[in-house]
């Protein structure tokens, strides 16, 4: 008997469309013959199954059910397609826990953990992981700019802790770049971090559990038109996304041992893409994704097929991590 499952997309977050995007590109590749896929979007006003002649049914919060012509859906699993709040930060994971619903994300901790960069990075640094040297404030801290400069130097760069798609991000190149990013920062977070610029190769590394064993897909490098790998860059064009990287063995060597330590400490399970970036040689960590993009143009599926993995493949596998 074929398995219900829920794709979630949506969310809370001004990641919104790209996660309906990365939803439906999981809704068109999940193997009918296995599984009977759900449309479910998320949104602060409204949960609501998606049907293919686009109607909207109600999800029942009480045990994540719906209703179409007097018959009552339930699902089997949920498949997490939510970027931000509040699919990759746990939130709506939590309470899937506690109804007992199964979903293809780590546990809601490990969320929580890493879509906090600060928090993430505090944790990863005490097991010798490499990063930027940060400062980190909250809304209505005083901003001493000096003390700033004095600690990360310039450029530096100013991001919202808790959002993702580099929205909210900024580099600043002088002193008075940083109260405007900060206010900017401030619009997408109450809680930000300002990190001092590593000028280095970017590289982005997706480590899953695929086939019951921990897999680092092939690696990434990015490079941009833009100051920095940003939103324009990632969804605009304006980058290259070059998978294998043009990077040394040694390079990829250490990256690879790395981005698996970093899953490993974090306890990490299902999906993740993390970045970094190489000083003297050495991959500094900067953050991890936990529900990367998943479109046929995103990094994680592209590092997939590198690996001969097919969207077909990387969805099921993820599903049925569910019911292992």
């Amino acid at each position: 008997m074929k398995k219900n499952i829920a794709i979630i997309m949506g969310g809370y977050s001004s990641e919104v469309a790209i996660s309906i995007t990365s939803g439906n590109v999981v809704y068109k590749h999940v193997d009918r013959e296995k599984y009977n896929p759900y449309r479910v979007h998320i949104l602060t006003d409204k949960w609501v199954m998606i049907t293919d002649d686009e109607k909207q049914h109600s999800i029942d919060k009480n045990d994540f059910s719906t209703t179409i012509n007097g018959q009552k859906i339930t699902f089997d699993a949920v498949f997490n397609a939510i970027h931000g709040a509040p699919g990759e930060n746990g939130i709506i994971l939590a309470y899937f826990d506690l109804i007992g619903m199964k979903h293809t994300s780590a546990p809601f901790y490990q969320m929580a953990l890493t879509f906090n960069k600060r928090d993430c990075l505090s944790v990863v640094k005490a097991y010798g992981i490499k990063t930027a040297t940060s400062i980190y404030f909250n809304q209505g801290d005083e901003i001493n700019l000096q003390k700033i400069v004095k600690k990360v130097g310039l450029p530096c760069f100013i991001k919202p802790n808790n959002a993702g798609s580099s929205f909210g991000i900024s580099k600043a190149h002088t002193a008075d770049e940083i109260l405007p990013a900060i206010e900017k920062a401030y619009k997408e977070d109450s809680e930000i971090l300002i990190e001092s610029f590593l000028d280095g190769n970017e590289v982005s590394v997706g480590v899953i559990e695929y086939q019951g064993e921990i897999k680092v897909l092939p690696i990434t490098e990015i490079t941009t038109e833009n100051d920095f790998f940003d939103y324009e860059a990632k969804y605009e064009g304006k980058s290259q996304e070059i998978t294998p990287a043009r990077i040394t063995d040694i390079q990829a060597q250490k990256v690879r041992e790395v981005a698996k330590k970093v899953y490993t400490i974090l306890n990490m399970s299902g999906f993740s893409r993390s970045e970094f970036i190489f000083i003297d040689d050495e991959p500094h960590f900067l953050e991890m994704n936990t529900v990367p993009g998943l479109t046929e143009e995103s990094l994680l599926p592209q590092q997939a097929e590198a690996a001969g993995i097919s969207l077909k493949d990387l969805f099921e596998n993820a599903i049925e991590r569910c019911f292992s």
